[in-house]
């Protein structure tokens, strides 16, 4: 009976992959190159609008009619309005292309849809236009420069896992066509003018794809991207090559796939290449006994087989793969009676794979103990490699995709009391056993095992994800606390400084009102009627507790006082201020209003309290005696209230965290170290000595302008680390923090290799 409990499903795996996932890392060198082609896109779309209004002017100058005219007119207008979100989403596209390309996606079956002849339409006249334009656009591109295309979209085949062809390029002149057509769809202009805009992305931008295609080709083969194939020249001469009919666009996509397959197996031959000429001028050549009999691949694949399932006890860092063979040809030699040896293409695939691991196992992004768990993977990879030579320049290879990702998790995997217990270190030694229990001649065993540790990585990813999201936004929100706690500080203590006041008043205002003004700060903003209300509420109570003489100020203070404890009252309720310490804060501001009033002197006529005056002090506690007496026969004041001068600035303290010190050590604005913390980006992983045993690897998770503060997260997305600008460069200073290198670890090790055959041929 079949059962398909370890069956996992590979478009389910797919279908979790968010579009824009970073499930695979694209390698550095097409980052730079894809950067430098977006510098040059962007400055032939600057000349394309920089002229369109020019041609559309002329274009109404001519026109027939004044709807025409105005139609162009607007179409001017709407193109200036619009530039930027046309500019964004067109990058935004070309940007988008690039970063699904490492993306895992199984192939799947087109779904069929049932036909109904009730749903067929015939194609609008707009549309069709539009695509005729198009077609005619990318068949001139493709005539002049179709095999600069061609061969930019096999180098790309080379570094990712998705398959591409000349139309599914991102650079290619079909996708930068359909982006910007994309862009421009909020353009409400008519099809007259769409043609008249998308001629001139052809003239400005598609005119000028054959230095972009030359210098993207340039900088792919300066990163040892298939340098062997010809480079096209800039432009191809009119007629050399046609674009594909509409009826043969099937033949023409399988002859690219062919093409595109036949560069990947020429990589390994240009990689043999460079091993034989290192061989022959810096690297020793294979001395071999006169009688020796090359073993066959079947019979290399059986010793390592052999030598696979005793590697469990070996430690992989450790482990000498091309030594452990030649001993065993050695005692196969002496059985037999004859010299056996590995063929010479076997021999460049030990040596090459044994090269790679080399560069793995030395390689400072990975941890240590994890560097003897992938050590182990040396001789299933070298099992795939015989089988299948397309291993060293297919990026989409299942083999070199799982290695990849097995190092992409590494990456943030930090050294533990014990390991074993650590999710992730377990699901890695599963793989690692599986392959070498299982793995013995079937390559189907890689694209199982990728499918499951992306599933594994995703959940894994997805949890840090969320995690990591709540703490930027614990952190965002900090931030503007902390804004707001600097603008009532400034505010405070533009008011206050150098005044002397009744304690009770600042008491208040440092305590009480500070809360009030963080609130309305946080809520509504500086430029809000609630802050400026709130900052008048604290000038009137300034002003009514500080002495004045004259009778127009007693007037104002008898206007001022009901509605300015009323204010007070209101204010301290909404900020949730202690209700008993409230009523305490009163008392005494009652008791402060009642001796600045019996400090005036007897009133002139017509300035006497009034019976309403006299009630709405009533009202909020302030009993005025019915008939005032002048200050000769007044009763003695009652006791007078304690002062205070504000001499020092008031810094109001964030609840439960003791305000930061500064840095020690300022340095200069151009100092390397600063420039490096500038060019860190979000999601970069940095490794942190904190002593001589112990190190720290974080992902730089949020970088919260307000407060200058950097954020760093451990692999699970929990803030491990707080950083400023500052204390951050003096780290990079002493050399006590390092970037990890985040590119794909089978292609950097590629490079490395044929950086190294070079440096060998040429030695």
């Amino acid at each position: 009976m079949k059962t398909d409990a370890k069956v996992v499903h590979l478009n389910k795996v797919a279908a979790e992959q968010p579009p824009t996932s970073p499930v695979g890392r694209l390698p550095v060198a097409l980052i730079q190159m894809r950067d430098q082609a977006a510098h040059q896109l962007k400055q032939a779309l600057q000349a394309l609008f920089d002229n369109a209004d020019d041609t559309l002017f002329e274009m109404a100058d001519r026109a027939t009619s004044n709807a025409e005219q105005n139609a162009f007119f607007e179409a001017m207008r709407d193109l200036r309005l619009k530039r930027k979100n046309i500019e964004r989403g067109f990058f935004q596209r070309v940007f988008e292309s690039f970063s699904v390309l490492n993306q895992y996606e199984p192939a799947a079956p087109p779904a069929l849809d049932a036909v109904s002849f009730d749903n067929l339409s015939l194609v609008q006249n707009d549309e069709l236009e539009e695509t005729v334009a198009l077609d005619a656009m990318v068949a001139k591109v493709m005539s002049r420069d179709g095999s600069a295309v061609t061969h930019l979209s096999t180098r790309l085949n080379a570094m990712v896992s998705r398959k591409l062809d000349d139309r599914s390029n991102p650079l290619g002149p079909t996708a930068l066509c359909e982006a910007f057509l994309e862009a421009c769809g909020g353009l409400g202009v008519e099809i007259k003018v769409k043609l008249i805009i998308l001629k001139l992305f052809e003239k400005y931008v598609l005119g000028s794809l054959d230095q972009l295609y030359a210098e993207a080709n340039q900088a792919l083969i300066a990163a040892g991207v298939l340098p062997e194939l010809k480079s096209p020249a800039p432009r191809r001469q009119p007629g050399r090559a046609a674009a594909p009919l509409p009826g043969e666009g099937g033949a023409a996509q399988a002859a690219l796939g062919e093409q595109a397959e036949q560069s990947v197996q020429e990589v390994f031959g240009a990689l043999q290449q460079l091993l034989s000429q290192a061989r022959g001028s810096a690297m020793p050549r294979r001395e071999l006994p006169g009688d020796a009999l090359p073993i066959s691949s079947h019979d290399l694949m059986r010793l390592l087989s052999y030598m696979q399932q005793r590697a469990p006890t070996q430690d992989g860092a450790d482990f000498d793969l091309r030594e452990q063979l030649g001993s065993l040809l050695t005692r196969a030699s002496a059985k037999s009676g004859k010299a056996r040896v590995v063929g010479e293409v076997d021999e460049d695939v030990i040596n090459l794979v044994a090269m790679l691991f080399e560069f793995i196992l030395d390689d400072r992004t990975l941890p240590d103990s994890l560097k003897a768990l992938i050590g182990r993977l040396q001789i299933p990879m070298l099992k795939v490699a015989v089988l299948d030579k397309t291993f060293f320049g297919r990026g989409s290879h299942p083999a070199r995709r799982l290695l990849n990702e097995i190092a992409s998790a590494a990456l943030g995997w930090s050294e533990q009391g014990d390991a074993q217990r650590d999710s992730l270190y377990q699901k890695i030694e599963q793989v690692v056993q599986r392959l070498l229990n299982d793995f013995v001649d079937d390559p189907a065993i890689f694209s199982e095992l990728l499918a499951d540790f992306l599933a594994f990585t995703g959940d894994e990813r997805r949890r840090s994800e969320l995690l990591e999201q709540r703490t930027r936004d614990a952190e965002e929100g900090s931030a503007r606390a902390e804004l707001a706690r600097r603008q009532v500080e400034q505010a405070l203590n533009q008011r206050l400084l150098g005044k002397t006041l009744p304690e009770v008043v600042v008491r208040l205002l440092r305590e009480a009102w500070s809360k009030v003004l963080m609130l309305a700060c946080l809520k509504h903003g500086v430029e809000s009627a609630e802050w400026q209300e709130a900052l008048a509420t604290m000038d009137d109570l300034v002003w009514s507790v500080t002495p004045h003489e004259d009778q127009q100020a007693r007037l104002r203070l008898l206007e001022l006082v009901p509605g300015l404890l009323k204010a007070l009252r209101e204010g301290m309720a909404s900020a949730a201020f202690d209700p008993f310490s409230t009523g305490d804060f009163f008392s005494q501001l009652e008791a402060l209003h009642v001796q600045a009033f019996q400090r005036f002197k007897r009133p002139p006529v017509g300035a006497e309290v009034d019976d309403a005056q006299r009630a709405a002090l009533a009202e909020v506690g302030i009993d005025l005696p019915l008939l005032e007496l002048p200050a000769e026969a007044a009763e003695p004041d009652a006791a007078a209230p304690q002062m205070v001068a504000v001499v020092e600035e008031i810094v109001l303290q964030a609840p439960g965290a003791p305000r930061p010190l500064e840095a020690e050590v300022v340095l200069a604005d151009d100092d390397e170290s600063l420039q490096q913390v500038d060019n860190l980006r979000v999601g970069s992983w940095v490794e942190f000595q904190e002593d001589d045993e112990h190190k720290l690897r974080c992902k730089l998770a949020a970088v919260i302008r307000p407060t200058g503060k950097y954020i760093f997260v451990n692999r699970t997305g929990m803030k491990v680390l707080e950083k400023s600008r500052m204390g951050l460069a003096v780290e990079f200073r002493r050399c006590a923090v390092r970037l990890l290198d985040d590119a794909l670890l089978f292609d950097r090790a590629l490079e490395s290799v044929i950086g190294n055959l070079r440096r060998l041929k040429g030695a």
